[in-house]
């Protein structure tokens, strides 16, 4: 249950009728106030808390206030006594209930059989449908084991029909196929030999792709023309979600060639399907970033290469304005005398032959970049880019683009051909496929204005980058680069009152402008009337009239005393605890450890020895010093153990249940006397770091140089981080915002999130309105930002912003399209697309979208109002900073945690990097959460009550290092606790 609770959701949650009131007239005090709770309790979740502690204080309050007892007799209550088992009968009679019997587990198995396939079998959203249904039924809940074991069952039985299912639909030449990806020849005499094995299909199958490069998509194609020869049915898992045929992918992909030909038939098949099938459309996927980024290379090669060509033969002329000067003056001073005589005495012949040179490469410049990047293509990538596309299967659901699929098939009849230009008679579309800088270069000039078929591919490869990284042109197969129909809502039409009151969001169009316009007015207003008066704010007017903002900088707070004493003694009561120990300790309080289960289908370690080998992978790979430093303390455990422990148990769906398990602990925890009311507002900001470089997901990062990897984090205000993605160096950032708030799986509501400038776009301001949060950029380009009108014909009014005020909104564009932005707001919010493959379809490269010019209005709108907030008021300017800072001090306890390999993501693949990052982020919430612990319990002690200030308050972190040992020989002993009280 959430711990944080507002008034109107005690209120509408909480509240005891009269008729309740009336059941508590024959009991007093604890008895009393644990009726009302336990009645209230199983209202709201459907069934009975087994421990008070669960209950929070909000709760109790309002209840204790309602039943008028004093809210501290609920810590005498015990629900395991006669009276509370009476009360529950009494409250089963009451509300219609009756307790759960075999048979009605027997009929809830039966019913979630006929739903599983729509639920996902690793979280707990098979559990919550259950508990819904049998609050359906009028039936109280099992008890946790019974659940369990039925919930076991199903799944069980599910996997055997689906097992059945599968394999069914595959051929005999299928299932051969399929055998020989895990057969190893027994008469290769290498097979034979333990220090080099021979590696299996499946193997080489199961490896991501390296860099970009010809090596590495040739490789690919070989992958994916291998997959396709396994002529595994179109519609093999139609039916089956997602979530499961990855649950079967890992599964497979975690099992030795040994184990998977164990299996009976009808498993091994099915799983290596599923391994096979989701393979088939990641390499897709890999094959498009490949395309992508080799159309880009191209291009960036060539500048790079002219530009060196530039440097080494140019003599770059300095002071040209002086030089001018001395030639206008020596020439007016002597009109009728001769060169040599007056003007090279100024400036010599060198220099201006110099001069001469610089001006001709200036103007030749764009034509040598193309030129090279044509030789590039011609020479080196022309002997791939034919085979990509003949592998990609290319699709456009809009007439509009038809010139570049017909291109495509142009190019692709005359692949074999030698002549270097397209025959006369052949139709060769330019219209929508040839950019207008290069009409002038593909005419052939030697060939009668003939089409040059080479400059004619360069060009459609770079039309065909643009529209497939915004999706007007999709790949039949893959997964991130399907059809974009696929990323919105199927029951849009039918659900379209549903889908807006999910979003709350009115259903008439000019109703949501007109609240927005007024909003807006409203604004403008006050900033109109406040800048004046404002001494942090100017508007500055050039001489050419243009008008710019001046925001005077927030400045800088001191660190508080008492912080910095409050940190002594934290060092001083706990000096050097370990790390592995923090983690241990969060371990023993929430059973962390109980959330990662086996990818297989039984586990058959002990739990004891389990959750030990767990908690040494989890630090090992968090500080990235790797499993075998685990292994150096003189531990029972041994590499292979933990290895072993890292295949099957550890795994991204697995550490985001852990973190948000301990983030939901801290928010429990707090003393909200010390940390204030729960917040619902947090910052997110990207971190760059080093990793291995024969991937697609590494880039060169441009601004801190070397080859690197982003993780983006989303964090609150008190040093919580709820979210955390990986992400390459130029992926958007606004995407990040909106995936880590959308996604995030901890009780924390988030109404504000506070960003940096690249964070920010009139795209995401716009998706953030829909969504219903606040979007609050600290913007570094204030100067350049405009302000826009909200009504035509008013352009007198706001007489103090009239500078930096531009056109009016267009608000009909808005209303014309509000049904499309609503559906591609509900793909966000139900998951149906991630932000990145919404937010490529409306970028600058779509401009004639008809959808993105009314996401462009609207965020221009949006971002009006947040500007004239943000402007006016000092305390949301510094509200933003704090929020952002508290990022970078994240950012820097990322350094002092992750020191293994020099903090470099030592891993080519995908999986790896992100299970470190999710384990760097396990392990530092697993800090706050102690370090929280800790600093309560100074703050409890006698010599610091009441000694923080509010200025203290404010500043108070759990985000501290200075106490803490990440490094040493790993021992650990579970008979030892950290000495913290509760």
């Amino acid at each position: 249950m959430k711990q944080d609770w507002t008034q109107d959701e005690l209120f509408l949650h909480w509240t005891l009728s009269p008729s309740e009131l009336e059941l508590l007239g024959n009991k007093t005090l604890t008895t009393r106030l644990s009726f009302a709770v336990l009645l209230k309790s199983f209202q709201y979740l459907g069934y009975f808390p087994k421990d008070p502690t669960l209950i929070p204080d909000p709760v109790v309050h309002h209840l204790a206030q309602q039943a008028k007892v004093i809210p501290h007799v609920f810590a005498q209550v015990d629900w395991q006594d006669a009276a509370a088992k009476k009360h529950r009968q009494q409250i089963r009679t009451v509300l219609g209930f009756r307790e759960c019997r075999t048979e009605d587990l027997s009929d809830l198995a039966t019913y979630l059989l006929e739903r599983l396939q729509l639920l996902d079998s690793q979280n707990e959203s098979l559990r919550e449908e259950a508990y819904r249904t049998l609050r359906l039924w009028k039936v109280e809940p099992p008890t946790p084991d019974r659940m369990d074991r039925t919930l076991r069952s199903v799944r069980k039985q599910y996997e055997q029909s689906l097992y059945q299912q599968i394999s069914a639909q595959l051929s005999s030449d299928t299932r051969a196929a399929l055998d020989t990806l895990i057969v190893v020849d027994s008469n290769d005499e290498t097979a034979q030999n333990a220090l080099f094995p021979v590696r299996t299909e499946l193997a080489n199958l199961k490896d991501d792709a390296g860099p970009v490069g010809l090596k590495t998509v040739q490789e690919e194609i070989e992958k994916l023309k291998q997959l396709k020869e396994l002529k595994l049915p179109v519609d093999l898992f139609q039916s089956t979600s997602h979530k499961w045929v990855t649950h079967l992918r890992r599964r497979a992909a975690n099992e030795t060639p040994r184990d998977l030909r164990r299996h009976p038939p009808e498993i091994r098949y099915t799983l290596l399907a599923a391994l096979c099938w989701q393979r088939s459309q990641e390499i897709t996927d890999s094959l498009v970033e490949l395309l992508i980024h080799i159309a880009k290379r191209i291009e960036v090669k060539a500048e790079e290469k002219v530009d060196t060509q530039v440097v080494q033969h140019l003599k770059k002329v300095l002071g040209k304005t002086k030089i001018l000067y001395k030639l206008a003056k020596a020439i007016h001073g002597d009109k009728d005398g001769q060169i040599r005589e007056v003007i090279f005495p100024v400036v010599s012949e060198q220099t201006i032959d110099d001069l001469a040179k610089e001006s001709e490469i200036t103007e030749t410049y764009d034509r040598q970049v193309k030129l090279v990047t044509r030789k590039s293509y011609s020479h080196h990538y022309r002997k791939v880019i034919p085979l990509l596309l003949e592998v990609l299967d290319l699709r456009c659901n809009n007439d509009q683009h038809r010139p570049v699929m017909d291109a495509l098939e142009l190019v692709a009849r005359y692949r074999d051909k030698s002549n270097p230009v397209f025959p006369a008679k052949e139709y060769v579309p330019l219209n929508g496929v040839i950019k207008d800088e290069w009409q002038d270069y593909v005419l052939d000039d030697k060939q009668r204005n003939r089409v040059n078929r080479i400059t004619y591919e360069v060009c459609l490869l770079g039309t065909l980058r643009e529209k497939v990284r915004c999706k007007e042109i999709w790949v039949e197969g893959a997964r991130r680069f399907r059809n974009p129909d696929d990323d919105l809502p199927k029951d849009f039409e039918a659900r379209r009152d549903e889908h807006y009151q999910r979003l709350n969001q009115p259903r008439d169009a000019q109703v949501f402008t007109a609240r927005l316009r007024a909003r807006m007015e409203q604004a403008l207003e006050q900033f109109n009337q406040d800048v004046p008066h404002n001494p942090m704010v100017k508007i500055l007017v050039s001489r050419k009239g243009k008008g710019r903002i001046s925001v005077k900088p927030v400045d800088a707070q001191p660190e508080p005393k008492n912080i910095v004493y409050l940190t002594a003694e934290m060092v001083k009561r706990w000096p050097m605890t370990n790390l592995l120990d923090i983690l241990k300790e969060t371990e023993f309080r929430e059973q962390i450890t109980s959330v990662f289960t086996t990818v297989g289908n039984r586990e058959i370690l002990p739990r004891d020895v389990l959750q030990r080998r767990i908690l040494l992978c989890l630090h090992g790979l968090g500080t990235n010093a790797g499993l075998k430093r685990m292994c150096s303390g003189g531990t029972e455990d041994s590499y292979a153990d933990l290895l072993y422990v890292r295949q099957k148990f550890i795994h991204k769906e697995h550490l985001r249940a852990a973190i948000a398990k301990v983030c939901n602990a801290i928010f429990r925890v707090r003393d909200e006397h010390l940390w204030g009311e729960g917040t619902s507002s947090c910052a997110s900001d990207s971190k760059k770091f080093g990793a291995w470089d024969q991937n697609l997901m590494t880039e060169w990062h441009a601004r801190y140089g070397g080859p690197g990897v982003m993780v983006y984090w989303h964090v609150e205000r008190k040093s919580v981080c709820i979210y955390s993605q990986l992400k390459n160096c130029s992926s958007s950032e606004v995407a990040s915002m909106l995936e880590g708030i959308l996604r995030h799986e901890t009780d924390m509501p988030l109404e504000k999130n506070y960003v940096d400038t690249h964070g920010q776009s009139e795209v995401g301001f716009a998706f953030c309105h829909l969504l219903g949060f606040q979007l609050l950029p600290r913007l570094k380009n204030i100067r350049q930002q405009k302000l826009y009108r909200p009504n035509r014909g008013e352009p007198e009014r706001f007489s103090n912003l009239q500078p930096i005020l531009s056109r009016p909104i267009q608000w009909e564009i808005i209303e014309q399209q509000y049904d499309e932005m609503i559906k591609f707001a509900t793909a966000l919010k139900l998951g149906t697309s991630d932000a990145e493959s919404i937010l490529r379809r409306f970028t600058r490269a779509n401009l004639q979208h008809p959808t993105y010019k009314a996401l462009a209005e609207l965020g221009k709108a949006v971002k009006t109002i947040f500007l004239c907030d943000y402007l006016r008021l000092e305390a949301l300017r510094r509200e933003i900073h704090e929020g952002l800072n508290v990022v970078e001090n994240w950012n820097n306890a990322n350094d002092f945690i992750v020191y293994g390999k020099g903090g470099e993501f030592a891993s080519n693949r995908l999986e790896d990097q992100e299970t470190l990052m999710l384990c760097l982020h396990l392990l530092q919430v697993s800090m706050v959460y102690v370090n929280t612990l800790m600093l309560q319990q100074i703050l409890a002690s006698p010599e610091w009550q009441h000694r923080l200030t509010d200025v203290d308050l404010r500043a108070l972190s759990p985000l501290k290092w200075q106490h803490i040992n990440p490094y040493g020989t790993f021992t650990l002993n579970m008979a030892e606790r950290i000495p913290l009280e509760g």
